[in-house]
């Protein structure tokens, strides 16, 4: 038995060196809320979610007024019953969005220090699939001021030079013409056999406006398009998948094991990218991958790698890591003291105990927006 002795969190905002734009608004810094546990037994481990642009102070707070009086005195191990009484305290909270990445943060952080106890990393405590490595696409492409569809493709032609086969750029800010040009322009950088991603982070609001940017964008082969529609909107988003080829990718916001099933039965999505640290943790995102499983559906999950890479590895159906090859944009990787490494477009599994990494406490303390408690 190992019992839970103290949870603390804070929250950190990290701002971009440049505003970084989505197909339907603009990113000028990120905020994240961290947590750390500990135990009697001398050891801890750690969680982490991003909390919004503003006011991540919310997820914070849901870990420590809302979460830790729930905790404290348990035992680490019991990991599924400690989700299910996070759950029903927060049931009149909010069973998605600040409270569920607070769960998520929690139960990520109590997988960290099992897994840390028992000197194994994460991907092996879970019942590893790989223990090597793992496949990854770059993730990149995003608008900023003056970057043309030449500097476009020069930035995924950058990423398969450095061995990834597939690659990931932001759609449905431009009009359709400069979409194509953009399009255009990476698949001539990239060649015909590399994988491209599509990523519309919610641009349309109608099914027509979708399915005309689908009809240009079918002749540059690409592999997914993601987040077509707000989240909610799950009957266009299977709509627009009956009437394109591209298989439709979505769920990184989504949380709980309800809403993944409900995009699986409406066949909504080919693809789930369903992110650990927004659904509900480490056991939740397990959960929803054994689900897609039997509906034969891939998981790739939402960014976060540090975190994923051992999801993936432990996941048979799911065949991505979505990685970020700079600090640019997942800035969290300003706040953690060891960064994974790539070979050939792979990913190189940790090899020290839990997550493999812990949180840098030089660079939080500058960012931090409070203190630990």
């Amino acid at each position: 038995m190992s019992i839970i002795k103290d949870i603390k969190a804070i929250t950190v905002s990290v701002p971009l060196d440049n505003p970084t734009s989505f197909s339907s608004r603009q990113v000028l810094k990120r905020e994240y809320a961290l947590v750390e546990i500990t135990s009697d037994s001398g050891h801890k481990g750690i969680g982490f979610c991003y909390g919004g642009s503003n006011a991540g102070a919310l997820v914070t707070q849901a870990v420590r007024e809302l979460l830790r009086p729930v905790l404290l005195g348990e035992d680490t191990y019991r990991v599924e019953g400690l989700w299910q009484a996070m759950y029903q305290e927060a049931l009149l909270h909010g069973r998605t969005g600040s409270v569920m990445r607070a769960i998520s943060i929690i139960d990520t952080a109590l997988w960290d220090h099992n897994a840390r106890a028992v000197n194994l990393p994460l991907y092996k405590l879970l019942g590893a699939h790989e223990t090597e490595s793992v496949p990854a696409y770059a993730s990149g492409g995003y608008y900023l001021e003056g970057k043309t569809p030449k500097d476009l493709g020069n930035e995924m032609r950058s990423h398969v030079d450095n061995g990834f086969r597939a690659v990931k750029l932001k759609v449905g800010r431009e009009s359709l013409a400069k979409e194509e040009a953009r399009l255009a322009a990476v698949r001539e950088a990239v060649g015909p056999d590399v994988r491209v991603m599509m990523d519309a982070n919610n641009a349309w609001r109608d099914l027509p406006s979708a399915c005309e940017f689908m009809r240009m964008a079918e002749s540059y082969d690409p592999y997914w398009i993601e987040e077509p529609f707000s989240p909610d909107d799950i009957d266009n988003h299977q709509r627009l998948a009956e009437r394109t080829f591209v298989p439709v990718a979505t769920g990184e916001i989504e949380a709980g094991r309800w809403r993944f099933k409900e995009l699986l039965d409406k066949q909504a999505a080919m693809i789930l990218q369903t992110d650990a640290a927004v659904c509900g943790g480490v056991t939740e995102f397990r959960r929803i991958t054994a689900t897609a499983a039997s509906y034969g559906v891939d998981v790739c999950p939402h960014w976060f790698h540090d975190l994923h890479v051992h999801l993936v590895a432990s996941s048979p159906n799911a065949p991505y890591v979505e990685h970020f090859g700079d600090d640019q944009v997942l800035n969290f990787r300003r706040l953690i003291d060891t960064q994974l490494k790539t070979e050939n477009g792979r990913l190189l599994l940790p090899k020290t105990p839990g997550l493999g990494f812990d949180f840098d406490a030089k660079n939080i303390a500058n960012y931090a927006v409070d203190e630990w408690h």
